[in-house]
């Protein structure tokens, strides 16, 4: 019988795991598919207090883990298959193995959508990103483009306008889905133009391990059209990672854990943190944060039981 279970190894859970160590409560992580989340897949991350030269995101996770690991937190490598949330004490399956846990702290993120582009993984980290708030600043004077057609990728675009020299929305239609006041507000951006019905086919140059290009092809000619271009920001959306939670907990029209009062869920002893339940921020310090509140919330929970 565990204490505490985090499922999830990126900043929020390791956190988590870090505070329920030094609570004394022996927690237990299981790492997941994608063990250290996003941040593995990004290179140097220069906005994470405490890194005033920066630091690279895989050795961010390391040191996180090494931490968490030296108060007595247990990481155990393999992927949730299963969870049983109905009463204490919650049960969670890893294939035929079950584990039985007093609370149980989610943690699993969200995926950024790809558009499923080998170049596009290779170059991940490397001119290629997902996070404008997270990386537009390894951009200044540089053009760019951003993949997308919705409010975040508007948001993305404008944001990224203070950086670089040049900015290109692609989008597959020829009008936006992104609401009306975020439209006017691009279209009235110097900075920013628009490539309509395309699609990004490829990003170069692999070979050189950066971005030089980005291929388009017209969606309704085929023509092929490329870009010389040092950035590519793909913004077509985040999937939250609870698929296993679906009719066990509440979630919202997205997917996304609904957390009431700090961390808590719609089954008392079962907490969330970091990207699963936020939308909005989506940064490594916010969930570092919201990790610290589900221990905390979690001890206070094990105490009210006792």
């Amino acid at each position: 019988m565990r204490n505490v279970v985090i499922i999830g190894s990126g900043p929020a859970g390791l956190t988590a795991a870090l505070y329920s160590a030094r609570a004394n409560l022996a927690p237990l992580v299981i790492e997941g598919l994608e063990s250290g989340g996003q941040l593995m897949l990004t290179t140097a991350v220069e906005n994470f207090p405490g890194f005033r030269d920066g630091i690279m995101g895989p050795e961010l996770m390391a040191e996180m883990r090494a931490q968490a690991e030296r108060f007595g937190t247990e990481i155990m490598a393999g992927d949730v298959t299963g969870v049983e949330l109905g009463e204490p004490p919650f049960r969670v399956r890893l294939g035929d193995e079950v584990i039985e846990t007093k609370a149980l702290i989610i943690s699993t993120g969200a995926s950024a959508r790809l558009l499923g582009l080998p170049s596009e993984r290779t170059l991940m980290g490397h001119g290629v990103s997902t996070c404008a708030t997270c990386d537009g600043y390894f951009f200044r004077e540089k053009p760019i483009i951003v993949v997308g057609g919705g409010d975040s990728a508007l948001e993305e675009a404008t944001f990224l306008t203070k950086f670089a020299s040049h900015v290109t929305v692609v989008h597959r239609r020829e009008e936006l889905r992104a609401s009306k006041i975020m439209q006017d507000k691009a279209f009235a951006n110097p900075k920013l133009s628009f490539e309509w019905n395309s699609e990004l086919a490829e990003v170069r140059d692999v070979e050189k391990g950066v971005v030089t290009s980005a291929v388009l092809r017209n969606s309704m000619t085929g023509a092929i059209k490329e870009l010389a271009v040092e950035g590519v920001f793909i913004a077509i959306g985040h999937t939250p990672n609870t698929s296993l939670f679906a009719g066990l907990l509440d979630l919202d029209e997205n997917g996304y854990i609904v957390a009431g009062t700090g961390t808590r869920t719609s089954v008392p002893g079962v907490f969330a943190c970091g990207d699963v339940q936020d939308h909005v921020y989506r940064q490594a310090i916010t969930a570092a944060g919201t990790g610290c509140m589900a221990a905390i919330d979690a001890e206070r929970y094990l105490e009210s039981q006792e």
